[in-house]
């Protein structure tokens, strides 16, 4: 009796917090400028694992119109366009494009959290060095340097 009790009060907290508005306003921004990609082929991989967090098209899954997904879905979309948005690129705080390149390399993005409902978005390992240099191509490439510190370089200048 005490699981059916447990079973009854969990889908009512569920349907209650479905009246919590945050997570659910899908419009999407609109492009400001887009960078000039290195290849056709790196613009495809970054929008294959990549855009719907580092772009203003996002493409939003039913499942982010359901809360308590909405929630984590829409923080993640604000954090990522925040920290990388290539369709505001040239805006005058500068996007983090020289990161994106060791992100994919260190297997840091996409994110393990995204990817079993995005199995497109899983790359191979191929396809994941194409995606590397093509960024690396693109936006340059952040290198440490003995002390640590970061300084930004383009591999083809």
């Amino acid at each position: 009796m005490n699981f059916v009790k447990f079973l009854g009060g969990a889908a009512i907290a569920l349907a209650a917090i479905q009246l919590v508005p945050y997570g659910r306003d899908h419009a999407n921004p609109p492009v400001t400028g887009e960078p000039k990609w290195d290849s056709p082929r790196t613009q495809e991989l970054f929008d294959r694992s990549c855009k719907d967090c580092h772009s203003n098209n996002t493409v939003w899954p039913w499942y982010s119109s359901v809360a308590p997904a909405s929630w984590l879905t829409q923080l993640d979309v604000s954090k990522g366009r925040e920290a990388f948005n290539v369709s505001e690129w040239g805006r005058p705080e500068e996007n983090e494009g020289e990161k994106a390149a060791e992100e994919v390399r260190e297997g840091k993005m996409p994110m393990a959290i995204y990817l079993p409902a995005h199995p497109l978005a899983k790359l191979n390992a191929q396809e994941k060095e194409e995606l590397v240099k093509g960024l690396v191509a693109t936006f340059g490439e952040e290198k440490k340097n003995a002390k640590g510190a970061g300084t930004k370089s383009k591999d083809n200048d």
